[in-house]
């Protein structure tokens, strides 16, 4: 049997759906209006909201840290290519994500960001009549402007600024002065500039001004330092950055050659190697010139030979003094006869003769035709090879002095026989020599050099492969998609908690459900005899198609009840009721 519960006394609900929401709003108290009022507005809010939220573009930053005309350049070039644009609360310029490369090359075409300065595109809006003073100072401040850009466009280099003095040409060569430039560089945190990239900067500087020095160029950094003698002190103290790169590239060389021969016998891990070298950079020649006796005399070489032989005759003073003494003699004329002059060969010599006299005292000495003593004089000059050797010596930069190595080893890991654990147990001797026989071969060992070598075994700490990518929490895309999820979850969160707590019981005082069988029945039986359920009748007389029931009255059916079951406690609370009244 189907049955509906009517409210009021007998009248039948509104056939119009506009009626019935009314009444069903009606059923509800003010502050229960006010709730769902508040619930529904509430759910549009956040479900327009997602949607607007996700069609409005993720910004991302296109420029920060601009001065102000270049910011003003750049929102007025994005105004007039109709880009949306905001701006952070740090001052950044922020775009949708997907066009911030696209933007970036659109501005670069149109030269922004200039950062603050203008190059040589200033010539190009020279008004005409302009003076030949304000033409200089704009080529000047073009100059200045193309050489920052170019000096920015260093790594280390944050921003730059370059002041040229370019004094006016003089006829007079005493008055005439050289240029100069002062260099203003911004670096990075943490960056610095080393001495070639100090070079290189004061070498662009010079080669850009017409008779502008190097030694004319100062440079400075953002602290105030000067940079520009810095290679000059380097040189000075005898340190060069190309040195210490050198020594660099030698100690990493022979690591390389001692991990690659050590790699098969121990294993990637499980070894390090360091290698200290002792570089001479120091330069010297010598010239040396050597001076040997000859081995023996016949092997000797004559570079020359010189005899001299010389005779001359002694005739004893005569004559009358005078003028002819000194003539020299009439040449002498051979006698007619041919008497015996001197001795004889194989006779014995005359005491009162010249030549016995000669012979007597030893001395032989040749006479001539007249038995006149001849003086002979001979001189031999002989000039010999001498054995020289002349060596001229220049000795390379860049020669190892020394070599120091140091390698340790880890434990090799075993599994225990007893516990089937794994252990660490150090190399036998025989293993340990034969690595250090290994590092003295790679790294060309040499004990007239002094090299020395030290090989230790120990444990590594913590030789667990560590894994190089980055944890799922920290990865960005799981970010993005985290916070996305939370987004959507929230928005669900937000409309659950409405619909539950606010939406929902309104809803079922607003349409309450009908009474099942069992109800009907219930009330039938206890409502019935005090004359508060009625079934009334498709003719709208009383039957059994449909049940009126009074609830005022079941109401208080249901207070007689109560006070039936526990008249004691109905008694106290109207006693409670009544003092109070009283008081």
């Amino acid at each position: 049997m189907a049955a509906t519960t009517e409210t009021t006394a007998g009248t039948a609900p509104p056939e119009n759906p506009v009626e019935r929401l009314r009444e069903a709003f009606n059923r509800l108290n003010v502050q229960q209006k006010i709730g769902l009022a508040v619930a529904i507005a509430a759910i549009i809010a956040v479900i327009v909201g997602s949607i607007l939220w996700n069609q409005q573009p993720d910004f991302k930053v296109l420029f920060s840290n601009l001065n102000e005309r270049d910011g003003g350049n750049i929102i007025a070039s994005l105004e007039q290519q109709n880009i949306p644009h905001r701006m952070s609360d740090s001052g950044a310029i922020m775009v949708p994500s997907e066009r911030v490369h696209e933007i970036r090359l659109k501005l670069a075409s149109e030269g922004l960001p200039r950062g603050g300065m203008v190059g040589f595109e200033l010539m190009e809006t020279q008004k005409f009549g302009i003076s030949q003073f304000a033409e200089q100072v704009n080529y000047q401040r073009g100059l200045e402007g193309e050489l920052a850009r170019t000096i920015m466009s260093i790594g280390s280099v944050q921003s730059a600024r370059v002041h040229l003095a370019i004094p006016k040409p003089s006829v007079f060569v005493r008055e005439e002065q050289k240029p100069t430039a002062s260099v203003m560089l911004n670096l990075y945190p943490g960056r610095a500039l080393d001495s070639a990239q100090v070079a290189g900067i004061t070498h662009l500087i010079s080669s850009s001004v017409p008779q502008l020095q190097s030694a004319n160029v100062s440079i400075l950094d953002q602290n105030g330092a000067l940079l520009s003698t810095l290679k000059n002190k380097l040189t000075e103290a005898g340190l060069d950055a190309t040195q210490i790169k050198y020594v660099r590239e030698i100690e990493n060389s022979i690591v390389v050659r001692i991990e690659e021969i050590l790699k098969p016998v121990l294993g990637t891990d499980n070894f390090k190697v360091q290698i200290a070298a002792d570089i001479d950079f120091s330069q010297s020649e010598q010239t040396a010139e050597t001076f040997r006796p000859n081995a023996t005399p016949d092997a000797s070489t004559i570079r020359s030979q010189q005899n001299n032989e010389t005779a001359s005759v002694n005739q004893a003073a005569g004559g009358v003094p005078g003028a002819l003494t000194n003539q020299p003699p009439v040449p002498a004329t051979a006698p007619l006869t041919d008497p015996a002059v001197g001795n004889v060969p194989g006779q014995p010599a005359r005491p009162g003769d010249i030549q016995g006299r000669i012979d007597a005292a030893g001395i032989t000495a040749p006479l001539n035709a007249a038995g006149q003593p001849i003086n002979t004089a001979k001189n031999s000059t002989i000039n010999y090879e001498v054995d020289r050797t002349i060596r001229h010596t220049k000795q390379g930069m860049g020669a190892i002095r020394r070599l120091t190595a140091a390698v340790v080893v880890n434990h090799r890991k075993e599994i225990d026989a007893k516990s089937g654990n794994e252990v660490n147990k150090p190399l036998a001797d025989a293993e340990m020599k034969q690595i250090n026989d290994l590092v003295r071969e790679a790294m060309g060992f040499s004990q007239e050099r002094g090299d020395s070598i030290s090989v230790a075994n120990a444990p590594f700490a913590g030789t667990e492969k560590t894994d190089s990518s980055l944890p799922v929490w920290k990865d960005p895309e799981t970010i993005s998609y985290a916070k996305e999820l939370v987004k959507y979850l929230l928005i669900a969160a937000i409309i659950a908690f409405l619909y539950f707590k606010v939406i929902q019981p309104s809803l079922k005082t607003m349409f309450p459900a009908p009474p099942t069988d069992e109800e009907l029945a219930t009330a039938a039986g206890v409502a019935g005899a005090a004359g508060h359920v009625a079934v009334i009748g498709d003719d709208g007389e009383e039957g059994e198609d449909h049940v009126k029931i009074d609830h005022y009255a079941a109401k208080v059916q249901k207070a007689r009840d109560i006070a039936q079951a526990d008249s004691k406690a109905v008694a106290n609370i109207i006693r409670d009721w009544m003092g109070a009244n009283a008081g």
